[in-house]
């Protein structure tokens, strides 16, 4: 395994969408031989993001998973939303390298 990545791309608006597409850049970091850490992924399969506090606790421990990665690789396709503007400040803070993505055809 190469590099731990750091997926970053819009949950909210129309969630279930969102998750799917956030699986789909998981695989596609996975094919490409690195590790995809995705906490809006894994931690919406239990915790409930329209829950203030479970949404914060998620938020919360994404951050801390991405201080554990090698880069965070911003996929953008429609707009920077308030999460991944959070995520992406924090790795500028961090000195993890960004790597944005846009107008991907998936």
């Amino acid at each position: 395994m190469e590099k731990k990545i750091f997926v970053c791309s819009k949950l909210r608006g129309d969630f279930e969408r969102n998750r799917n597409i956030a699986e789909l850049l998981c695989r596609i970091v996975a094919l490409k031989g690195h590790i995809p850490i995705a906490p809006h992924v894994y931690f919406t399969r239990f915790l409930e993001d329209d829950n203030e506090f479970e949404r914060n606790f998620g938020i919360s421990a994404g951050i801390e998973l991405l201080d554990m990665c090698d880069e965070i690789w911003v996929f953008n396709f429609e707009n920077i939303s308030e999460g991944m503007r959070l995520e992406i400040s924090h790795a500028h803070k961090k000195n993890i390298p960004v790597k944005q993505f846009c107008n991907f055809e998936l």
